[in-house]
C-alpha cells in the first residue's frame, strides 16, 4: 500500500480532494479516484485536483505556467477545468507554500482547457475563464420530474455546459437530478446541464440574479459548479438581449458566485469569482 497525503477542500458545497504531486510521481488510475472521492467507503468528495508542475506532466505541454491543475470527476473521468476548483485549487498551493500571489498580482495555472488567470479578492478567488462559445443549435432536454421536454442552450467555458431556463420555482425543485438529464442530440463528450430560474426582479442594482442546480456528467448532481454558473449567467445574458448586464450574481444550493463579462485584448472575456475553503488535511492508503 502507497500513502497519500490529501486534503479536502470545496467551493460553494463544490468538494475535492486535494493531492500535491509536484514531480509527478503520483499515478492515479479511474478506480483509485473513484474509490477516494466514493462517499461511503472513501474520502468524498465531487472530484479530486491533483498538483503538478507543468514541467512534469506532458498533458500540460508548454503552458506558461508553474503548475497544472489535473482535474478529475468523481466516476475517474478527467474533465476539461473545474471553475470552482481552480480557486480552491490556488488556496491549496497557498497555503502548501508551492505558490503565492503577490499584492495586486496574479497566478497562471496551467489546465486541460488552457491557461487560467487567479486573482485575490475580498472574499476568495476571482478566475479569469477566457472566452466562451455557444452552440449552433438548440439541445431538446428531457429532465426527471419536468413533464416537458424543454430546449437547452449548449455553451462551452471550455467544459460542454447545457442551460435550461425553467418557468417557475417549483418546477426547479421538482426536477429529480438523481439521474442524469437526457440531451437530443447527446454531445459527443457529454454535459453539464443547467436548470435556471431567473429571479424577479432580473436585475437589481444593475445586477443579473439567477438561481441554479446543476447535474454534472461522472459526478451527477452537485452542490455548485463554477464553470456551470458561468454557463447559465452568460445563457440568460443572452437570452434577455443586449440590455443585459455584465455582472451576474448566481445562487447555487451551496452558496453565491458572482460571474462578470469584461472586455480584453483579445475579444470578451468571462471571470468567476467566490470563496474557496480548505477543511482538513489527511493521510489514506492506495
Amino acid at each position: 500500500m502507497t500513502e497519500l497525503r490529501f486534503t479536502k477542500g470545496h467551493g460553494t458545497g463544490n468538494d475535492f480532494v486535494l493531492v500535491a504531486d509536484p514531480d509527478g510521481d503520483v499515478v492515479l488510475a479511474p478506480s483509485d479516484v473513484a474509490r477516494l472521492c466514493d462517499r461511503r467507503f472513501g474520502i468524498g468528495a465531487d472530484g479530486l485536483l491533483r498538483a503538478v508542475r507543468v514541467a512534469a506532466e506532458p498533458l500540460a505541454g508548454d503552458a506558461d505556467a508553474e503548475w497544472f491543475m489535473d482535474y478529475r470527476n468523481a466516476d475517474g473521468s478527467v474533465a476539461e477545468m473545474c471553475g470552482n476548483g481552480i480557486r480552491v485549487f490556488t488556496a491549496f498551493l497557498l497555503a502548501e507554500g508551492l505558490a503565492e500571489i503577490p499584492a495586486g498580482g496574479s497566478l497562471p495555472i496551467a489546465t486541460r482547457g488552457g491557461i487560467v488567470t487567479v486573482q485575490r479578492t475580498a472574499t476568495g478567488f476571482a478566475a479569469d475563464l477566457g472566452g466562451w462559445t455557444f452552440g449552433a443549435d438548440d439541445v431538446a432536454v428531457r429532465i426527471a420530474g419536468v413533464d416537458v421536454v424543454r430546449p437547452g442552450l449548449a455553451v462551452d467555458v471550455p467544459n460542454p455546459h447545457v442551460v435550461v431556463a425553467l418557468g417557475d420555482d417549483a418546477e426547479l425543485a421538482a426536477a429529480d437530478l438523481s439521474t442524469g438529464p437526457v440531451l437530443d442530440p447527446p454531445p459527443v463528450a457529454g454535459a453539464n446541464v443547467e436548470l435556471v430560474r431567473p429571479e424577479d426582479p432580473l436585475v437589481e442594482d444593475g445586477i443579473g440574479r439567477i438561481r441554479m442546480r446543476v447535474h454534472e456528467r461522472g459526478s451527477g448532481e452537485t452542490l455548485s459548479c463554477g464553470t456551470g454558473a458561468v454557463a447559465a449567467a452568460l445563457a440568460t445574458r443572452y437570452w434577455a438581449g443586449p440590455s443585459a448586464p455584465d455582472d451576474w450574481r448566481v445562487t447555487v444550493p451551496g452558496g453565491v458566485l458572482g460571474v462578470r463579462v469584461f472586455r480584453a485584448e483579445d475579444g470578451e472575456h468571462v471571470s468567476l469569482s467566490g470563496p474557496a475553503e480548505l477543511v482538513y488535511t489527511g493521510v489514506t492508503e492506495l
